[in-house]
This record gives C-alpha cells, sequence and structure tokens, in this order.
C-alpha cells in the first residue's frame, strides 16, 4: 500500500511487485522486458471505467513494481460473509456487470488468470462492480496459448488446463463461474466438487432456487473440459439476455452491458426480464387407468418412454407415456409394493406380498427370476445406477443384497445373494442405493434411518429425527444429501455426511408416502395421504406447487429422466401423469 505525492488529494495506491518466474522465466534481463511490455498494456487496460488505473510502473534491482489505484470498497467475498448466499438477481446483475469487462480484456489478449470473489470489489463510492488485482495477468498471443507457462491463480476457481501452466481466455470463464457457485451456495468451492464423480454439485447446496436458465448458463462456464465451455463472455451475455443485443460504445472500445428502455419506438429494446420464472407450472397430461385396485408403487425406465406400476391387484402394468397400457405381468399372488427397472437395460424388478421379488424382461414379459429368501412382505427395492446391486426390504425386518452382474438377458442371468443385514427393530419400509455404490440407506417402521456400507454390510450410523415410520427415501445426485419421508407429514433433507438434518419441509396435511428428486437435483416432489403431489426446491426447501386431482391417497411418485414428465400413483386406482410447460 502506498501515497500517490502527486495528487493533492494524496490517494492511496496499491504496489504490485513482480517475481520473475511469474513472467514465465528466471532470466531478468528477459523478465523485465516482458514486464515492461505488460505494464504498457494493463495501462491500456486502465481506461476502463471497470479496472483500476496504472499510475506507474518501475524496475528495480531486477525486481519489477507496478502502481494502481487502491479501489475502495467491499468485495464479493466480504458481502458474502456478511449477508450470506446471493440471490439469482443478484448474480445476474454481477454477471452482466463483469462479462463486458472479461469481453474487453480478452479483447486486448490479456487473461486475468486470478478472478475469485476478493477480486471483485463494490466500491465505496458506489457505481459499478471493480475486477482488480491484474498482478496474476498475462498477455498472450497465439504462441504464448500453445506455450506452457506459470501455474497461477487461486487454487479453488482456477480452471484444469491453468492448473497446469496452460491458461487460456476460457480459463477466466470457469473461474468467474467457480466464483458464481460459491456466491450462491455460500459453500468453498473444494466442497461443491464431488471428486468420486468427478463433478460438480453445487446444485445440491443452493438455499436460493434459480432458473434452469441461470443453472445451465453456470454449468457451462465451469465445464471441466474447454470444448464444453464458454469461448466467450460475449456469448454467455447473449444467452443470458436473450433478446438484448450487446452493443459496443465509441473508443475507447468497452462493451457495455444494455439496460432495457420502454419506448414506443420500433427500434427500441423490448423489455426482457432476466429472471424467468422459477415456478414450474405442471398440468395433467393423461390419468391412467386400467388398474383394478390401488396403485402402490411406480417407476419410469431410463429410456423416458415408459412406466412401470404395482397394485393391489396383484398386477403389474407396463405404460407408454402416451396413455396406452402396453401389457400386464402376472405372476404375484399378492399385493406389488416396488418396482424398480434395472437402468439401460430391459430389466424389470418387482417387489410382493407374498414374499418373493420377480425378475422380468420387460421388452416381452417373461418371468426370468424368482427370488424367494425374505420370510416377510416385500416393501420396498432399489438398484444401483450400474444395475449390478439389488437391494430389497422386508417386512421380515431384513434387508438383502444381490449381486445382479453384469450379464444381460441375453447372456444369462443369475442373481446372487450377498449380504442380510439386520438391525432395525420393525419392519423395513424402503431402500436406497448412493450414486458412487458405496452407501445403502433404510427407514423402517421403527422411525429411524440407518446408514449403511454397502460393500461390507456393515451399519455406519443411525438417524433418529422423524416422529413416525420413514417410509421412503431417496439420495440427491451427489449423494451427499438424502431426503426422507414420513407418517408424520414431514419430509427431511440430510446431510450424510454431518448426519443431521438440512431443513425439514411442511406443509402435507397427512402422512407423506413418497418422494422422489430429479438428476439435476432441483426439483424435489412428495406424495401424501392428503391426496396431493407437491414440487419443493430441495436447496431451499421452498414450496413451489401443489397438485391435486387424485381422489385417494397418493402412494407412489416419480420424475422422468428428463424431469419434463412426473407421475403419481394413488389408492383411487389411477396414475396422473404431469408435464412441465
Amino acid at each position: 500500500m502506498g501515497v500517490d505525492e502527486n495528487e493533492a488529494s494524496k490517494s492511496r495506491c496499491v504496489i504490485k511487485q513482480f517475481f520473475p518466474k511469474n513472467q514465465g522465466t528466471n532470466n531478468p534481463q528477459q523478465a523485465g522486458e516482458l514486464f515492461r511490455q505488460q505494464a504498457v498494456q494493463l495501462q491500456a487496460l486502465g481506461q476502463h471505467p471497470q479496472i483500476p488505473p496504472v499510475l506507474a510502473y518501475f524496475e528495480l534491482k531486477d525486481w519489477q513494481y507496478l502502481v494502481q489505484t487502491l479501489i475502495e470498497g467491499q468485495s464479493l467475498a466480504q458481502e458474502l460473509t456478511t449477508e450470506g448466499a446471493f440471490s439469482e438477481t443478484k448474480l445476474r446483475q454481477i454477471l452482466n456487470e463483469l462479462l463486458p469487462v472479461l469481453h474487453f480484456i480478452h479483447d486486448r489478449t490479456f487473461i486475468h488468470r486470478d478472478i475469485n470473489p476478493e477480486n471483485i470489489i463494490y466500491p465505496k463510492a458506489g457505481g459499478q462492480l471493480f475486477l482488480v488485482d491484474f498482478g496474476a495477468a498475462k498477455i498472450t498471443t497465439k504462441t504464448a496459448l500453445a506455450r506452457t507457462g506459470t501455474v497461477i491463480g487461486s487454487a479453488a476457481y482456477t480452471a484444469p488446463e491453468q492448473l497446469v501452466g496452460k491458461a487460456i481466455f476460457a480459463s477466466d470463464i470457469y473461474s468467474l463461474g467457480v466464483t458464481c457457485i460459491h456466491l450462491l451456495t455460500d459453500i468453498h468451492p473444494f466442497d461443491l466438487f464431488n471428486s468420486w464423480e468427478g463433478k460438480w454439485v453445487w446444485q445440491d447446496y443452493l438455499s436460493n432456487p434459480i432458473s434452469n436458465q441461470l443453472s445451465q448458463i453456470l454449468n457451462k462456464m465451469i465445464a471441466a473440459t474447454v470444448k464444453e465451455r464458454y469461448q466467450s463472455a460475449a456469448e454467455i451475455l447473449k444467452n443470458l439476455n436473450p433478446g438484448n443485443p450487446l452493443q459496443k460504445s465509441s473508443l475507447p472500445e468497452i462493451i457495455t452491458p444494455v439496460k432495457p428502455v420502454a419506448s414506443s419506438s420500433s427500434n427500441a429494446i423490448i423489455e426482457t426480464s432476466n429472471s424467468p420464472d422459477i415456478i414450474p407450472t405442471w398440468r395433467c397430461i393423461h390419468t391412467l387407468t386400467g388398474h383394478s385396485s390401488p396403485i402402490l408403487s411406480i417407476a419410469f425406465r431410463s429410456n423416458g418412454q415408459t412406466l412401470a406400476s404395482g397394485s393391489a391387484d396383484n398386477t403389474i402394468k407396463i405404460w407408454n407415456l402416451d396413455g396406452t397400457n402396453a401389457f400386464s405381468l402376472l405372476g404375484h399372488s399378492s399385493l406389488i409394493n416396488a418396482v424398480a427397472f434395472r437402468r439401460n437395460g430391459q430389466i424389470l424388478v418387482s417387489g410382493s406380498w407374498d414374499h418373493t421379488i420377480k425378475i422380468w424382461n420387460c421388452e416381452t414379459g417373461e418371468l426370468l427370476q424368482t427370488l424367494d429368501d425374505h420370510s416377510g412382505w416385500i416393501k420396498s427395492i432399489a438398484i444401483s445406477f450400474d444395475g449390478q446391486i439389488l437391494a430389497s426390504g422386508s417386512a421380515d425386518k431384513t434387508i438383502k443384497i444381490w449381486d445382479l452382474g453384469r450379464d444381460d438377458i441375453d447372456s444369462g442371468f443369475q442373481p446372487t445373494l450377498t449380504h442380510t443385514l439386520y438391525g432395525h427393530k420393525n419392519g423395513v419400509q424402503c431402500v436406497a442405493i448412493s450414486p458412487d455404490r458405496q452407501t445403502l440407506i433404510s427407514g423402517s417402521e421403527d422411525e429411524t434411518i440407518k446408514i449403511w456400507n454397502l460393500q461390507t454390510g456393515e451399519l455406519i450410523s443411525t438417524l433418529v429425527g422423524h416422529s413416525k415410520s420413514v417410509d421412503s427415501l431417496t439420495f440427491s445426485p451427489s449423494g451427499q444429501m438424502l431426503v426422507s419421508c414420513s407418517a408424520d407429514n414431514s419430509i427431511k433433507i440430510w446431510h450424510l455426511g454431518r448426519g443431521e438434518v438440512l431443513r425439514t419441509l411442511t406443509g402435507h396435511l397427512d402422512a407423506v408416502k413418497s418422494v422422489a428428486i430429479n438428476d439435476q437435483g432441483n426439483i424435489l416432489i412428495s406424495g401424501s395421504v392428503d391426496k396431493t403431489v407437491k414440487i419443493w426446491h430441495p436447496g431451499s426447501g421452498e414450496l413451489l406447487d401443489t397438485l391435486t386431482g387424485h381422489s385417494g391417497a397418493v402412494t407412489s411418485v416419480a420424475i422422468s429422466p428428463d424431469s419434463h414428465t412426473l407421475a403419481s400413483g394413488s389408492q383411487d386406482k389411477t396414475i396422473k401423469l404431469w408435464r412441465f410447460e
């Protein structure tokens, strides 16, 4: 920190010391020349009203120094600490203010290389955000882009290619995207990445719901591979503000965000909303009839075109989503309480009160296997994401784990019982398998949830919080959180690692029988004895919609793989299909 003695106001300034290695060389003479070239370019960047002006640069004993105006104010990191997670509206404003700055920098062949919440500042005097700390910035050419350089920047926000010294313009876009998900979640980026699956899970931690449009933009900004990422700030602005053209001002060439204006002129910009309606609109597109008794279980096939239902009439029906019934599966001698498809295959598994699990070819209706190892009603079944493990929960208080193997129907199919798990004091109502296939969770009439090591069968922990039977469970897509519902009328969202309740959702007037979460992790649905289906945002717990139309208790709910269709099964003997429009 310093004071500009040439200014009457004695304004404060920032003095940056550069190390030769940060210039990509250990040769002091070469480093000095590179620094002088870069300092001249930084002076040009300082023409932008949202970049601190360069006041001077000098060299002293093989060290280089850059002097810039100090921007006094509050960084986004400081605001996050005091105010908590940002809203979508606020984040859109930040992007609309910063993306033109990023475009300006890249247009002059600079890469900032250290974009993070500390380096974005609200000036004390007011006005638009400043992007500061160009100490890591690098001027580049086509030749320089192809050359490995110094690894620099804040690790948590740094793009994979930059971590190996290959920073490019899209690396800044990645850093800005990671900054955004940090601001939206108030969770450090290191905790927003699931290293097991190699993907970001930031949507699991949202405290405020955001639109699908913004989610898609952010996910493209933080894509691991450069080819899947946005290549320019202008491209992001175009997607962020559809219908608003990107305009250039007079010299110096600066891209500025377009502000909507109301006017009767044919040349006027049409005012459009930057925050699309985030509350889904759902309507019933089909009511499926054909079962002669209550529906107890439903499941979508992974192709998204087929639905299976199990009923108290002892039959399973396979439906097309256009509402037509393809065929019925006959073989169980009692009601069917659970159905599940093996992902990306022809296998359908069903569990019944006749104490058996049956495995079917859902294309032909052929019965392939009957598993009769349980001594009580089968209440629930779950199949792992890779299709190799089957878990079943029963009124006999046990959970059984089966190895389904890698073989498909054509090459033989011989499930093998690998573990029987004991621990619940009453019947096991529900089971679920984590996406990484490491963890099994079970819920019981004994009001507890148990967490098991799926590979060894070892009981890891027991979660207590519901006051009545736990009737349905599901994992978030990342496996970091689980959702449970109960006859106590509540839904609970748990942090699996900490074993604590993050939030409790209340709104149903009677027992909640079933919950499901979509593959993107931003839609949670629940079905209740109160005859309604409720749609929630799992990150914030906000109730988005209530669907009515069933004349009996809703016993089972499911979401199609593309998240556009919901299904609900009821004691009124019907299945309703709901479509997002």
